[in-house]
């Protein structure tokens, strides 16, 4: 499975401002009520994290479009032939709406997608589109530039930790983000990085959070499905960012705040656009200022000026007055990989590397 999302993580650094435009296709015709509407989870749906969020926006679509809808949800579905299977058989079983929520479901998608084209597709992150097939995305970094700046500003050692799955874009996005934040507020702060190559095992999870801590890290973030990272942190005594949830209740103490993801709003408004014959695949990268990406409540222990500075760079962001990737910005090895300015959407969607402060290596395969 690694090498697989290696080679699309590769594929992704490639693109340019044409591939995130969508093909060219019909709008598939409306579909009576109820709605069939399936989703694809790559974990456990479980009590926080990544696919805990998807069920969060599935259950909310339900509430709010009521008998209009009709979901499905299978859970702990593996990226590769497997996934392919499920999607191929949700397809056949007659839904017209189906998501599928992990990055390594894209090719598995699109290959059943040619198979029903009466069928809408909608799959989270990806590089390719089809004319039944949508991307959908969160500004992720955003929240992470947030997080980043808050550690920066309450890490006593100048060091967090950062348990990492793939190495696809998505994910270097959100550790680049981090770093930059924590070093607007710390000058000189390292992130130390460890990959799983994985997107969910608890042990690993768990394991990684503790050698990070032993590397003299005083606060950790991660970008992981299950609660493990949160939970090391509490028992250990130290701070965590949350990601995906908010997980206040398994790290009472530990919890600083939480970058979490809202998929309810999007569910929606996308099945009200398949009922009403108006969907078509148009990739969506919506951020804090859409409300997919917010930050949990802050921990009370936080100083009342550091609460005060995270919330105002937060307003620059919604407003659109500051931007996580801009100014100038040097790799890992000093190299200058933008002279100032904005970094474009398309450079973000295809980050392959490490800016200053990360303490890190690349997987090569």
């Amino acid at each position: 499975m690694f090498k697989n999302l290696a080679r699309a993580s590769r594929l992704l650094c490639a693109i340019s401002a044409a591939a995130l435009t969508p093909l060219a296709g019909a709008q598939l015709p409306a579909v009576k009520p109820p709605l069939p509407v399936a989703f694809v989870y790559v974990s456990p749906v479980g009590e926080a994290g990544w696919t805990y969020q998807h069920d969060l926006g599935r259950r909310a679509m339900e509430r709010a479009l009521g008998a209009q809808v009709t979901t499905t949800a299978v859970e702990s579905v593996p990226e590769g032939a497997e996934s392919e299977r499920v999607i191929r058989d949700l397809a056949a079983q007659g839904h017209k709406l189906i998501f599928a929520t992990s990055f390594g479901y894209l090719e598995p998608t699109l290959r059943v997608a040619s198979e029903f084209p009466g069928v809408a597709f909608e799959h989270a992150g990806g590089y390719r589109t089809a004319p039944n097939v949508n991307t959908y995305s969160a500004r992720y970094y955003e929240g992470r530039y947030l997080a980043g700046f808050l550690a920066g500003k309450t890490s006593k050692t100048g060091i967090a930790g950062y348990v990492a799955g793939f190495p696809v874009p998505e994910v270097i996005q959100g550790i680049n983000a981090f770093t930059l934040g924590m070093r607007a507020a710390r000058p000189g702060a390292q992130v130390r990085v460890l990959w799983l190559e994985t997107w969910f095992d608890p042990p690993r999870e768990r394991e990684a959070a503790l050698a990070l801590i032993a590397q003299g890290a005083d606060v950790l973030t991660n970008h992981s499905g299950s609660t493990a990272v949160a939970q090391t942190a509490q028992d250990k005594g130290i701070k965590v960012i949350a990601y995906q949830s908010d997980m206040r209740r398994f790290a009472p103490d530990a919890q600083l705040t939480a970058v979490t993801h809202q998929w309810g709003p999007y569910y929606t408004q996308v099945a009200r656009a398949v009922l009403a014959g108006t969907w078509h695949a148009q990739p969506a990268w919506g951020g804090m200022k859409d409300g997919l990406v917010t930050l949990a409540p802050f921990h009370p222990g936080i100083p009342a000026a550091v609460t005060a500075a995270v919330k105002s760079r937060q307003a620059d962001i919604v407003a659109g007055r500051f931007h996580p990737f801009s100014g100038r910005l040097l790799d890992q090895a000093g190299r200058e990989r933008q002279a100032g300015g904005t970094m474009t959407d398309p450079a973000i969607a295809g980050m392959n590397w490490f800016v200053q402060g990360v303490t890190g290596t690349l997987p090569k395969s």
